[in-house]
C-alpha cells in the first residue's frame, strides 16, 4: 500500500500524545476484531517475545509491577503495559522497570501511526484508545527485544483487546464484583471473563480464590487442558507480620522457600499479590528463585497510588480504591496498619457506582468526608456522593468543587496529628498525587541494566500518516 499525498507528520511528543486522545472518543468496545485486524496489518509484533498475561479484578498493576522487579532483579529484559496511568500516558509503558521516557515514546508513536490510520482507511472503522495502546506496547516491546513482556489486562479478559497473546503464564490475581455492565451481575460471570485469557494447554496461577469462582476457573481449565498453580495449594504465604512501613513476609513458593522477605508496601492483601507475583516467576522461569535476587526485587517494590504514604504531617494517603474489595482492603490497612486516629475521606467517584454501598467497610474509622470530582467526564457529582457517603458512614460529609479544595480543607481539620484519605477512583489519586510526589520511581534500580542504542536520527520522528 502507498503512503499517500494528504498527509500530517508527528515531531514530539505533543503530537504523539494527541495521535492517542484523538481516539478517546471511539469509547469503549469489547472484541477482538479490530486490534488482531491492526496487528496483523503491522506484522503482528506480540508474537515475537514470551509473555505473561495479568487479569483480575484489583491488583493487576501491582502484580505486573511486581513481576517485572523480580524477573528484572534475575537477569531478565523486561517489558510492562497497565493501565490507566496516574499522570501522563508514558507511565503505561516500561521498559527493564523503567518508565518509557518522552522521546522513545514519541518515536514508537510514530512508528505505528501510520499503519494505525491506513488500518482505519481500508478496515473502515475506527480503533480505540485502548487498542492503540496495546499495539503500541506491543511494537516497543518488539523493537526493544525484550526477553519478556508482562501485560495487564484492561477489562475483563475474554474480549480485552490484550488477550491477543500467546501467553507463557496466564495470571488472576482475585475476583470480585466490578464492571458489571461489561462483565455480568456476579462473580462467577466475571470469573468467566477474565479467565478467558487462559489458551489451550496454558498455564494458570491464581491468588486467592473460592466456591463459584474456583469452580468457573476449574471448568476453564478443565476445558483448556491446562494447569493451574493454586494459591494455598501449590504456593502459599507462612508469615507475615507488620513492619515499619511494610511486611516482613515469607512465602513457600512452588519451587522454593522464601523466608524475612521486606516489602515496603501497606495492606495486607499485597503480601497475596507478593506471593502471586513469585509464583508466576517460578512457573515462567520453570525454577526456583535467586535468594538474593528476590530479596533485592522485593525490597524495591512499590505501587503508586495504592494504599500510598505522600505526606506525614498530616498523615496523608492516596488509594485507588474503587470497588468493594479495594474499599474491604483500605478499611484493614487503616484499622491495622495505623495508630487509633479518626481520618478524614477525600472522596471522589466515577462511573456507575453505589456510593452509599463502596464506602460501607470505612464506617467507623472515618470522622467526616470532604466530597469532590476528579477531572473525568464520567465523574458522579460531588453533592450526590456527599449524601450517600455521608449517611452511609454516618458522618458529616462536605462539598467541594475542586479536588486540591478538598484535600486542603481535610488537612486543616486533620491538623499534624491527623490522617487524611484519599480514595473512590485513580483518576482523583493521580491530581492528588502530584502535588505531593515526583512523578516516576526507582523500580528500575533493582534491575540488571540493558542499555540499548537509541537512533536520534529524524527519519522515524518524520513519519508520515495519512489524516
Amino acid at each position: 500500500m502507498e503512503r499517500t499525498a494528504n498527509m500530517s507528520t508527528i515531531k514530539n511528543r505533543d503530537q504523539a500524545e494527541a495521535f492517542l486522545n484523538a481516539r478517546i472518543g471511539h469509547g469503549i468496545k469489547p472484541g477482538l476484531s479490530r486490534i488482531t485486524g491492526l496487528l496483523e496489518f503491522m506484522g503482528n509484533p506480540q508474537t515475537t517475545y514470551p509473555s505473561i498475561h495479568i487479569a483480575g479484578t484489583n491488583g493487576k498493576t501491582t502484580v505486573s509491577r511486581m513481576v517485572q522487579q523480580i524477573l528484572g532483579a534475575h537477569g531478565l529484559a523486561t517489558g510492562g503495559f497497565t493501565s490507566p496511568h496516574l499522570h501522563t500516558v508514558e507511565e503505561r509503558f516500561t521498559l527493564h522497570g523503567v518508565t518509557l521516557d518522552s522521546t522513545d515514546f514519541t518515536d514508537a508513536v510514530a512508528d505505528i501511526a501510520w499503519f494505525v490510520t491506513a488500518y482505519e482507511r481500508e478496515a473502515d472503522t475506527s480503533v480505540t484508545y485502548f487498542e492503540v495502546t496495546a499495539a503500541l506496547a506491543f511494537s516497543i516491546f518488539s523493537t526493544a527485544t525484550v526477553d519478556v513482556a508482562v501485560v495487564e489486562v484492561g477489562l475483563g479478559g475474554r474480549l480485552d483487546a490484550t488477550n491477543v497473546i500467546d501467553s507463557t503464564v496466564a495470571v488472576i490475581t482475585g475476583i470480585d464484583i466490578d464492571h458489571i455492565e461489561f462483565l455480568g451481575p456476579t462473580k462467577a460471570h466475571i470469573a468467566a471473563e477474565k479467565v478467558g485469557i487462559l489458551g489451550a494447554g496454558g498455564l494458570l496461577v491464581t491468588g486467592p480464590v473460592e466456591g463459584d469462582v474456583a469452580d468457573v476457573i476449574g471448568a476453564k481449565v478443565a476445558e483448556t487442558a491446562s494447569s493451574w498453580i493454586r494459591s494455598g495449594s501449590d504456593f502459599t504465604v507462612t508469615d507475615a507480620v507488620v513492619a515499619v512501613g511494610g511486611w516482613h513476609v515469607s512465602i513457600d513458593g512452588v519451587f522454593g522457600e522464601y523466608e524475612e522477605l521486606y516489602l515496603p508496601m501497606h495492606g495486607r492483601h499485597q503480601v497475596d499479590h507478593l506471593a502471586t507475583a513469585v509464583a508466576a516467576c517460578e512457573m515462567f522461569l520453570g525454577r526456583d528463585l535467586d535468594q538474593d535476587s528476590i530479596a533485592t526485587a522485593v525490597e524495591s517494590m512499590n505501587s503508586p497510588g495504592r494504599l500510598e504514604i505522600v505526606n506525614r504531617r498530616p498523615l496523608i494517603m492516596i488509594d485507588g480504591a474503587h470497588n468493594i474489595q479495594g474499599f474491604l482492603g483500605l478499611a484493614e490497612t487503616l484499622a491495622n496498619e495505623f495508630l487509633a486516629i479518626e481520618w478524614r475521606l477525600v472522596l471522589g467517584m466515577r462511573g456507575e457506582r453505589d456510593v452509599g454501598d463502596l464506602v460501607s467497610p470505612l464506617r467507623g474509622l472515618i470522622g467526616k468526608v470532604f466530597a469532590t470530582a476528579p477531572a473525568d467526564a464520567a465523574a458522579i457529582a460531588p453533592q450526590e456522593v456527599a449524601e450517600a457517603a455521608g449517611e452511609s458512614l454516618q458522618v458529616e460529609a462536605v462539598v467541594f468543587a475542586d479536588p486540591a479544595e478538598a484535600v486542603d480543607a481535610a488537612q486543616r481539620e486533620a491538623g499534624a496529628d491527623g490522617g487524611v484519605v484519599v480514595a473512590g477512583s485513580l483518576y482523583l489519586v493521580g491530581e492528588v498525587r502530584t502535588r505531593y510526589v515526583t512523578v516516576g520511581d526507582r523500580s528500575g534500580e533493582a534491575h540488571l541494566r540493558f542499555e540499548a542504542e537509541r537512533d536520534d536520527g529524524d527519519d522515524e520522528a518524520d513519519l508520515e500518516i495519512p489524516d
